[in-house]
């Protein structure tokens, strides 16, 4: 009742300051801007970075009323930021998402790896309630991965979303053409059926996703060889102690933990936590701002418009039973 009370009284001033001809000086949604260090614990010169990495994996900039950053930008800003502080001894990422698209999730990997053979500093993965397909790529960028008890990791593998609108189309009575200077040009569009040739070129494309998701496990993984790793990537998700038991994680444990784990390995005895956050962002310990996006979440976010609007395929490292 009180939110609404208060937006009735922004209403009225907005409506009463227009009929009247006044202008207010302020806004409702703040301009972002740049990104400003905030401790949440600890103490002492050094410094252990927190970075979320959460929601659906996309180079795609949020839009809307409150416009932000694509989560690739964000946590190129962050990793940037964090390059010109030499106190920050190492990092933990704090992971909870489905995945995402194939190229966003490699590029997230690529630069945390990027950052850490520059910095050469410690980076713990801690996977929150879900670290799943490019979640899960994105963690093997670290050097340790910690999951806790209830947390849903794993889903290796490639998934390829269209739809397929001919049927609707047919009883609607609309017909799509498309001219193409070849009979693959329109390969994948949504308002044809595909030929049994187009699936096996688009297999062809998900295997060498699947090929490259498999090498970068295998890099952050030596133990488990490449025949047993293929028996665990065939999609399915593991609990955490699972993921323990098949050597997908090292450890079991919680965010306290992993940041533990870090100033250990950074050979830290004290530190102070510290994240990154926008003006107007209010953040007081490890856990503050934590999304816990499920995979009906992912697919809300993730804009299906550009199917019917005749979007090519999207490849996808994603969770989305």
């Amino acid at each position: 009742m009180r939110n609404r009370f208060v937006v009735g009284v922004l209403i009225g001033l907005l409506i009463e300051g227009a009929w009247s001809g006044c202008s207010f000086n302020f806004t409702l949604f703040p301009a972002q801007g740049p990104l400003k260090e905030t401790q949440v614990s600890g103490s002492g010169s050094a410094k252990v970075l927190l970075i979320d990495v959460s929601g659906l994996i996309s180079s795609q900039d949020k839009e809307g009323l409150m416009p932000a950053p694509s989560p690739v930008a964000r946590l190129k800003e962050q990793l940037l930021k964090a390059s010109q502080d030499d106190s920050i001894k190492a990092v933990v990422l704090r992971i909870n998402t489905p995945g995402g698209t194939v190229t966003a999730s490699d590029i997230m990997y690529h630069e945390i790896k990027s950052f850490k053979a520059s910095r050469k500093i410690p980076i713990v993965a801690s996977i929150m309630d879900l670290g799943t397909s490019g979640g899960y790529y994105v963690a093997s960028a670290a050097d340790v991965v910690l999951a806790h008890p209830s947390s849903v990791t794993g889903s290796i593998g490639v998934i390829m979303l269209t739809i397929n609108a001919h049927g609707l189309m047919e009883k609607i009575g609309v017909e799509a053409t498309a001219v193409t200077s070849g009979p693959r040009k329109d390969m994948g569009s949504p308002f044809r059926v595909m030929t049994p040739e187009e699936r096996a070129i688009f297999q062809g494309l998900i295997d060498s996703f699947y090929q490259r998701f498999l090498a970068v496990v295998q890099e952050g993984r030596p133990h488990l060889p490449m025949d047993r790793l293929k028996e665990l990537a065939d999609g399915r998700v593991y609990a955490g102690g699972q993921a323990k038991a098949v050597g997908l994680v090292d450890e079991i444990g919680y965010l306290d933990d992993a940041i533990e784990l870090a100033k250990k390995k950074a050979n830290l005895t004290e530190a102070r936590v510290v994240t990154y956050q926008r003006p107007g962002d209010y953040v007081n310990n490890v856990y503050s701002r934590l999304l816990a996006p499920g995979p009906l979440s992912a697919l809300g976010e993730l804009d299906l418009m550009t199917f019917l609007r005749g979007s090519a395929p999207q490849f996808m490292y994603l969770w989305m039973p």
